[in-house]
């Protein structure tokens, strides 16, 4: 898509008028620029508030983020006396607290929790009196493995906690078993049919409709939390626990289908040295992050005709709960190596995991980041696909494609500058067209 025609689709859908979203400071022109620069810092700091809360939880110190997320929004206190420079600088100061907040998580979750190991666990099965934990919360989840251990309740993951299993401080509890589900978004439907307790342990919590049967079964945990649902206290998991006691075996579960996880980069860096083998003989030519927020809606099916498509001599690694749209799919091997095909670096927090790995082959082969062969197709809803964009920025990562459209807030002041600088760009609707492209480049 050629600038003119992505600047075009920009105007259209968030250049709507006065008074529309990204315009809540200022009115038109100038002032509704600067506007939507402060919208993006703020989507960007909801994201970095959640991996700091989680890190913080786990006792790191995160006070340099703190003290961004307190002067950014202390700088969106006006759009009066900063121009549209000193907005990009403040945005990409919250994008390289992006990227120290991901790494001090990280840390937080291997030194908890260990260091992932690859695995392959059940899809859509489960049995007995059961508890099916989603959301990004691995202290939670600890805390509830550790409180229903001998109590004869299985602990299944739903979307953003599949990659527990691959920690071996999680996995060693015989009682979490396997994953059910996909994406956040599948909830009234998955939580309807699982008739055993649940636990949100993240906003990512779909409130409930009039089709929800769930909501005596349903506990937030922490801020989570929708109008109709039981709270957990602190870390006493007792109230859910009893609950799933009282409820009948979990039924209707019986898939033969598994899924890989646990590519944590640190699990990944180890094989280096077979990756770089594998560069240089020709058996791997480039690299796919494809990866980021999932949403439901038109156009999404678009990332898993690109992975589908990938040739067999191209590595996915991925990320977040975009993974579900083709994690069903047995990529296998690199041929003639150990490697896999598929990668699940983790959680969106994990998304750090990918700039780690081209780091390092950076370093390894002397050629600059922007040069590998390397592309990088996401995903975005908003919040922490946000924030993770910003900290590529931050990085000076070029060449990202974004999509299925493009965030509200942009205009077209905004988006030249992305396009000029980073060369950012807007996926089309043709995934094979794009990945000619993608190989060609």
């Amino acid at each position: 898509m050629d600038l003119e025609m992505f600047c075009h689709q920009c105007e259209m859908s968030a250049n709507d008028g006065c008074g529309s979203k990204g315009q809540s400071i200022g009115t038109c022109g100038k002032d509704a620029t600067l506007a939507r620069l402060q919208d993006m810092m703020i989507f960007a700091l909801k994201g970095l508030s959640a991996y700091r809360h989680h890190a913080n939880e786990l006792g790191a110190n995160t006070k340099n983020v703190d003290d961004v997320m307190a002067q950014t929004l202390y700088f969106t206190l006006t759009n009066m006396n900063f121009n549209f420079d000193q907005h990009i600088e403040q945005l990409l100061k919250v994008g390289k607290a992006g990227v120290e907040v991901m790494d001090i998580l990280s840390n937080a979750h291997t030194s908890k929790f260990g260091i992932p190991t690859p695995v392959k666990i059940t899809q859509n099965r489960a049995e007995g009196k059961a508890i099916l934990v989603s959301g990004h919360n691995l202290h939670a989840l600890k805390e509830l493995l550790e409180q229903t251990k001998d109590k004869g309740i299985n602990i299944y993951t739903h979307s953003e906690m599949l990659p527990a299993h691959g920690y071996p401080e999680l996995k060693k509890y015989p009682h979490l078993k396997g994953n059910l589900g996909k994406a956040w978004f599948d909830q009234t439907d998955l939580f309807n049919k699982f008739n055993g307790a649940i636990l949100m342990t993240t906003n990512c919590i779909v409130p409930l409709r009039k089709s929800a049967k769930y909501s005596d079964r349903l506990f937030g945990y922490d801020i989570a939390s929708t109008k109709g649902i039981a709270h957990i206290i602190g870390d006493d998991f007792t109230p859910l626990i009893n609950k799933a006691l009282e409820l009948d075996d979990v039924s209707g579960f019986d898939s033969d289908e598994v899924i890989s996880t646990g590519h944590h980069y640190k699990a990944v860096l180890p094989m280096a040295g077979e990756i770089l083998e594998a560069i240089k003989s020709g058996k791997i030519r480039r690299f796919f992050v494809i990866a980021g927020c999932d949403a439901p809606g038109k156009g999404r099916e678009y990332y898993r005709e690109l992975a589908l498509s990938v040739p067999k001599d191209c590595v996915i690694l991925t990320s977040s709960c975009g993974k579900f749209r083709f994690n069903d799919i047995d990529f296998g091997l690199i041929e003639g190596t150990n490697i896999p095909r598929y990668l699940d670096l983790g959680q969106c927090n994990d998304s750090n995991g990918g700039v780690k790995i081209a780091m390092a082959l950076s370093e390894a082969t002397g050629i600059a980041i922007n040069d590998l062969p390397l592309s990088i197709v996401l995903m975005w809803m908003e919040q922490k696909a946000i924030i993770i964009l910003v900290a590529l920025l931050y990085l000076g990562v070029k060449n990202i494609h974004i999509g299925p459209s493009l965030p509200k807030f942009l205009n077209s002041e905004i988006l030249n500058f992305l396009v000029e600088k980073y060369n950012l760009s807007l996926i089309s609707e043709d995934p094979k067209a794009d990945l000619e492209k993608f190989l060609n480049s």
